[in-house]
């Protein structure tokens, strides 16, 4: 019987062997840019709106520039335990790696999901208020295809064999070679669960315990499922304008809440321990020790319940509005009749 899965060796990050600059991670998040563009016109034409090429290119744009600045600066920033940012900014938007005199191109290695979120809200929210675009109108367009999009991304990071997830013992585990740190086989829990799988201890003692996929259950969770639920249960029936994009907000952040439980943790000061085990980085030992994952998808559950009732506000206001207007040209024929 098979106890887990060895990551295959003939996976590999670049595209041509050989070739270091051409690589499967970029070319996974063109696709998911390519989904999410072709999902915006699709629904453009199903509801025959009249807008202008340019601004779709634009805004498409824009969104992309600041997804990628917002995410690289998130990831170097916050999720940097080193400081090497701060000793020297420059290296955020380096698409190599310098070590031991030698420099290797790593294309932009390490980005941030939730400040590609917050990059790409700010660079389509300038852009719209410049041109005085319906930024809610249009953020329920695109928001609507981000999921499935997104999926691509986090196959990219599984053909990288990174964000890889905690130990596991379930048949699908995987045991990925480049994962972080090997495991010594002096601490009972290591040497237990190498026992219970057959994992040979070798002479070092270091053993490479096998992880959850949890790459692939965010591409199916956050990914594929959130889709559908969107496309097909939310798209067309959404009360007011802004639903779309709360509803992925709320959606995402708690599919990624759980996920994260899976998810190995940045070590260090990003876990916030309440449980047991305090120190437990490459395995779940308690739900009450919180990943900076998981605080940051909180934030993002109540920015999109506090979204929606923004939004369902202000489509209240503006409906109020027209029906003042409405009115206003009623009263004056009826003073009319009256003089």
């Amino acid at each position: 019987m098979l106890h887990y899965i060895t990551f295959p060796d003939w996976i590999k990050p670049e595209i041509i062997p050989g070739i270091t600059f051409i690589r499967w991670y970029a070319l996974m998040y063109i696709i998911a840019f390519g989904i999410t563009y072709l999902l915006f016109r699709y629904q453009i034409k199903e509801r025959k709106l009249q807008i202008k090429e340019d601004d779709i290119y634009n805004v498409f744009f824009w969104g992309i520039v600041g997804l990628i600045i917002g995410a690289r600066l998130f990831a170097v920033t916050v999720y940097d335990r080193h400081g090497e940012f701060l000793k020297n900014p420059i290296i955020a938007f380096l698409p190599v790696s310098c070590e031991n005199g030698g420099c290797q191109f790593t294309g932009f290695a390490g980005m941030s999901y939730h400040g590609g979120v917050i990059g790409c809200i700010i660079g389509v929210l300038i852009y719209t208020k410049i041109k005085k675009i319906d930024i809610l109108e249009w953020g329920d367009l695109i928001v609507a295809g981000i999921p499935l999009g997104y999926t691509f991304g986090r196959l990219g990071n599984f053909i990288n064999g990174e964000l890889y997830g905690r130990v596991t013992t379930l048949p699908w585990g995987m045991v990925f070679p480049d994962a972080r740190a090997k495991l010594p086989a002096d601490d009972s829990w290591v040497k237990a669960t190498a026992e219970k799988l057959g994992i040979e201890i070798p002479p070092s003692g270091m053993v490479n315990l096998p992880r959850h996929p949890s790459q692939l259950y965010e591409a199916l969770f956050e990914g594929i499922v959130l889709w559908l639920a969107i496309w097909f249960l939310f798209r067309k029936r959404k009360p007011f304008k802004g639903f779309i994009i709360g509803t992925y907000i709320i959606g995402y952040g708690l599919i990624r809440f759980f996920i994260e439980y899976v998810r190995e943790p940045d070590i260090g000061k990003f876990l916030f321990p309440f449980g047991e085990g305090k120190n437990a980085i490459y395995r779940l030992v308690s739900p009450w020790n919180f990943t900076l994952g998981q605080l940051l998808c909180f934030l993002m559950i109540i920015g999109g319940i506090a979204s929606l009732l923004i939004f369902r506000h202000l489509s209240k206001r503006q409906e109020l509005e027209a029906a003042e207007a409405k009115e206003k040209p009623d009263l004056k024929k009826l003073r009319k009749k009256i003089k």
